[in-house]
């Protein structure tokens, strides 16, 4: 109708926004409300998505290589450090409830042990042995320089467990990392659309409320 102003409306930040995919082609496709933010928000998602695997496999790299590296040197310092000795039970070893069992081959009791140091010092120690032994049996167990009962030398399969587990912790640091870094600038673009709303509803709300 002509000569009437149209009742008041609310600002645009207001409304319900439905979220659109980062990866969505609406953020690249020509359309009047397709916005500069939106293709930078899609390149960014782009861009992350190619570079973390790269990213992520050379890190994953790097700290398995570095950590295999760092696990040999460890093994080859405690098999010049740690040696093989055999010890005797000086107690029965407890019976497991299933004899036989895959449980009971898996099961190992502390059981009170004798063995002579590398010093040539008697000593007794507690140390896991399996279920079952009686007294005056005789069990292998690792020593340090010390005497101090203590673990076998790392063995290659633990060496190569261990670097693979840093592998993974590295490629998953940088997803994590990539999806922060997205986070923050998804958040910055959004942050900077409402206050460019906010200006644009300030420019056009006069001319929606001042009477003629």
């Amino acid at each position: 109708m002509s000569g009437v102003m149209p009742s008041e409306q609310p600002s645009p930040s207001a409304g319900r926004h439905e979220p659109v995919h980062p990866l969505s082609l609406w953020r690249w496709r020509h359309n009047p409300l397709r916005r500069r933010t939106d293709r930078i928000q899609g390149w960014t998602a782009l861009a992350l998505l190619l570079l973390a695997p790269v990213l992520g496999l050379a890190a994953a790299f790097s700290a398995g290589d570095a950590a295999r590296a760092h696990y040999r040197a460890v093994a080859e310092e405690q098999e010049q450090t740690r040696h093989l000795l055999v010890a005797t039970l000086t107690h029965d070893s407890p019976r497991h409830p299933e004899p036989g069992s895959d449980e009971a081959k898996k099961a190992r009791y502390p059981v009170p042990v004798r063995y002579t140091a590398p010093g040539g010092e008697t000593r007794t120690a507690e140390t896991d042995v399996l279920p079952g032994l009686s007294r005056g049996s005789t069990v292998d167990v690792w020593a340090d320089a010390r005497g101090a009962l203590t673990g076998a030398p790392m063995a290659a399969d633990e060496i190569r467990s261990r670097a693979m587990g840093w592998a993974v912790i590295a490629f998953l640091a940088v997803a994590v990392a990539g999806a922060a870094v997205y986070g923050v600038a998804a958040l910055s673009l959004h942050r900077h659309n409402l206050a460019d709303w906010e200006s644009r509803w300030a420019r056009t709300a006069p001319r929606w409320t001042t009477s003629p």
